[in-house]
């Protein structure tokens, strides 16, 4: 499966940025926390607006736990499902991690032992979700401050081999995959390079910061010019569906919100600027 859902600019909605996402005109798509409209409550009425524009809505689920050792709770995948009938979404995401074991929740996204073992688990887990789900599912990277003993393959491997064995799509955190270079080491560049582009739904961006030493994906600082050149590389390499801004603290004024929507937007008009004239020079013909 490729992505064929055309998404645009997007941002993470939350009721402190309501009236600054209602005034934004570009705006493609918003992307809602799935859990908060599991009751099955109506949708607040600036969502209702917003859909009757013609923004798309994106749920995101953060409480499945795709990379638990047992099968997936039915009553959540169910939620989940009922949330994109809900908001007519073409797709939902969540992370490629874990958050339950042995009836203990977590309550931080965990990461997942890059074995042979725990993919075989975690393929039969997506496979239960997508069975349910009327929409396709995108499944998110996640960042994270340290590596399980025993990984047998690299991050870009296991996201290949994920994808190659289910019809899910990509949600590429950049900001995520900036984290996890800077504190665990590799080059983010040669990460995007091995990835299966071809298969990213939309990507997230946002800002973090550091602290002796180690840097935080908080989703409250703005977003640093080094993940704004790494989102503008991931561009230049493919035609990416959609990006959006996640903000979930530290809100900005409405004029600091919309320049970094602007830098956001700036940037993937680059790299996509950056991949045609490459397209063009490789396929022009020789001149006599």
């Amino acid at each position: 499966m490729t992505s064929s859902c055309s998404l645009g600019l997007g941002i993470g909605w939350r009721g402190e940025l309501a009236h600054a996402i209602h005034r934004r005109a570009d705006l493609g798509f918003v992307e809602i926390l799935a859990e908060d409209f599991f009751l099955g409550e109506p949708l607040p009425a600036p969502l209702l607006q917003l859909q009757q524009r013609g923004v798309r809505i994106v749920p995101h689920g953060i409480s499945l736990s795709l990379g638990s050792a047992e099968p997936i709770d039915s009553w959540r995948i169910d939620a989940l499902a009922n949330v994109a009938q809900l908001v007519q979404a073409p797709l939902v995401s969540e992370h490629l991690a874990f958050v339950r074991a042995g009836g203990l929740e977590s309550g931080h996204l965990l990461p997942i032992p890059r074995t042979r073992d725990m993919l075989a688990i975690l393929i039969e887990n997506i496979h239960q979700v997508e069975a349910e789900l009327p929409v396709p599912l995108a499944l998110e990277n996640v960042s994270t401050l340290f590596d399980w003993p025993g990984n047998e393959m690299d991050e870009a491997a296991f996201l290949t081999e994920i994808l190659e064995h289910t019809e899910s799509l990509l949600l590429l955190d950049i900001e995520n995959i900036y984290a996890n270079a800077r504190n665990l080491g590799g080059d983010p560049l040669a990460l995007l390079d091995a990835l299966p582009l071809n298969r990213v739904a939309y990507v997230h961006i946002a800002g973090g910061i550091e602290k002796e030493g180690i840097y935080h994906d908080t989703h409250a600082q703005p977003i640093p010019n080094d993940v704004f050149a790494l989102l503008e590389e991931l561009c230049a390499r493919a035609a990416v569906p959609g990006v959006m801004l996640e903000r979930d603290d530290r809100f900005p004024s409405d004029v600091e919100l919309n320049t970094e929507l602007d830098a956001i937007a700036a940037a993937t008009r680059r790299g996509a600027a950056r991949r045609t004239s490459a397209e063009y020079t490789h396929h022009a013909p020789m001149q006599a």
